[in-house]
């Protein structure tokens, strides 16, 4: 048709580098069309001759993208579009999360599922990515087939199973973000849309760890002064992100991408410890271990305004921590002090901060179980007496004054406890119970 060279179906389509020049887009076409076919990897004796030869084909493709050196025309353009849509974007797992949820599976403990057909996906993805990689695309050309729509397909797919599907598509979607300049408000926000959902509504979604990574990437991008916009995200969805009972499984990109808004603007130090003290966990001891690891880090990057701003429910949250009964968690808090930074904040504050955690200090020093943690308290104890000695003796004076009303408070209490049992046993009727009488 056209004067190109029509190949009989059932025919092996022939190499790219045994046709002329002008021929090599008609076969691209062709063979772009023939990978379009989509095959059942459910069962692995069907069809063996038919997906050997689509792999072969696939791998030309790859050679055809990588090796390109004039620019893609349209037609191509639209081909490998339409190829990527019709082999990626497929229906989901058979076996939904949901169902797995109510059957009391431990999503984070079981085995990721591997898609059967991954020897042809990977082929997919790896010409689609060096095809978005490739100085010969022109995104304006590209963004008509790679569009909103696209985009949107595209995100879906990070719900999948297969890890080494969503590290394929962490890579491509960071490449159209860097290409496609008027696409990123659009793939920001779509992402947000993802968070949202995930946040307050399902808290299912395998694809939270690789969007986060994407996202450290493009916040250390953000030009200064930050944009509204992205002081909201952080404010909005990212703080918020603690919250789900699976935040282990993406701890370490959400801290990162959290460090990064402090560290480009510091006056956002106050809203983040805030918001992690919004969320801070009170029964999941390892959880605590890990919002005291991010605590560090964030206040690593804090000014001493912003320090000032939220250290009084700030420090007692940690003396909270510091008193717990499990070891990790009472550590982890001690272990605040071995920073420099953080130490020198706290001695510039230390009349405010002493009181605050000095009941916990003299607990742990008198009674913790763990001999580490007792340890600990006590070089934190020798911080503040060797910083100023004397105001360590008003804390300790007042400290033992509060010990000595509690201890009058427990005994008055008990006291007219035992009185009111003994005037209540005086007036009740021998052999009537609760002091019930018989009218």
């Amino acid at each position: 048709m056209n004067g190109a060279v029509v190949y009989h179906s059932n025919e092996p389509l022939p190499a790219f580098k045994d046709v002329p020049v002008s021929e090599k887009q008609n076969l691209f076409v062709r063979k772009a069309t023939l990978c379009c076919a989509v095959y059942d990897f459910a069962d692995p004796t069907k069809n063996l001759k038919e997906k050997e030869m689509k792999r072969q084909t696939l791998m030309e493709l790859v050679d055809y993208v990588t090796s390109a050196n004039g620019k893609f025309s349209e037609v191509i353009m639209l081909e490998i579009s339409k190829m990527v849509a019709i082999n990626l974007f497929r229906s989901s797992n058979p076996t939904p999360r949901e169902n797995k949820a109510i059957e009391g599976v431990d999503m984070e403990e079981e085995e990721p599922l591997m898609d059967p057909a991954w020897s042809h996906l990977q082929i997919v993805y790896e010409v689609f990515l060096r095809f978005v990689a490739s100085q010969e695309t022109d995104a304006k050309l590209a963004k008509r087939y790679i569009d909103h729509s696209f985009i949107l397909k595209l995100l879906d797919l990070f719900d999948s199973e297969d890890p080494r599907e969503r590290d394929y598509l962490k890579t491509i979607l960071h490449r159209i973000y860097g290409k496609f300049m008027v696409h990123r408000p659009f793939i920001r926000k779509a992402i947000n849309n993802i968070f949202y959902r995930f946040i307050f509504e399902t808290e299912k979604h395998n694809g939270i760890a690789e969007l986060l990574e994407i996202l450290g990437s493009i916040i250390n991008g953000f030009a200064l002064p930050l944009k509204e916009e992205h002081k909201l995200f952080l404010l909005r969805a990212l703080i918020p992100l603690h919250k789900p009972k699976c935040v282990a499984m993406y701890h370490q990109q959400l801290s990162y991408c959290i460090t990064q808004f402090v560290e480009k603007d510091c006056k956002l130090a106050d809203t983040v410890i805030r918001g992690l003290l919004k969320y801070w966990p009170i029964t999941n001891s390892s959880k605590e271990v890990m919002f005291l690891g991010e605590l560090e880090e964030v206040l690593e990057a804090t000014q001493l305004a912003e320090f000032q701003r939220c250290m009084v429910p700030l420090f007692r949250q940690i003396a909270s921590s510091m008193n717990s009964s499990h070891f990790q968690v009472a550590e982890r808090a001690l272990f605040l002090w071995n920073n420099d930074h953080i130490e020198n904040l706290i001695k510039q504050n230390y009349k405010v901060i002493l009181p605050i955690i000095f009941p916990a200090l003299e607990r742990n020093a008198r009674g913790h179980w763990n001999q580490a943690v007792r340890s600990l308290t006590l070089n934190v104890r020798k911080i503040f007496t060797d910083h100023d000695s004397a105001f360590f003796g008003e804390c300790m004076q007042k400290f033992d004054d509060d010990e000595l009303k509690q201890e009058e408070s427990s005994s008055k209490r008990e006291a007219l406890w035992k009185r009111l049992e003994e005037m209540g046993g005086e007036s009740s009727p021998s052999g009537i119970p609760n002091g019930k009488s018989s009218q």
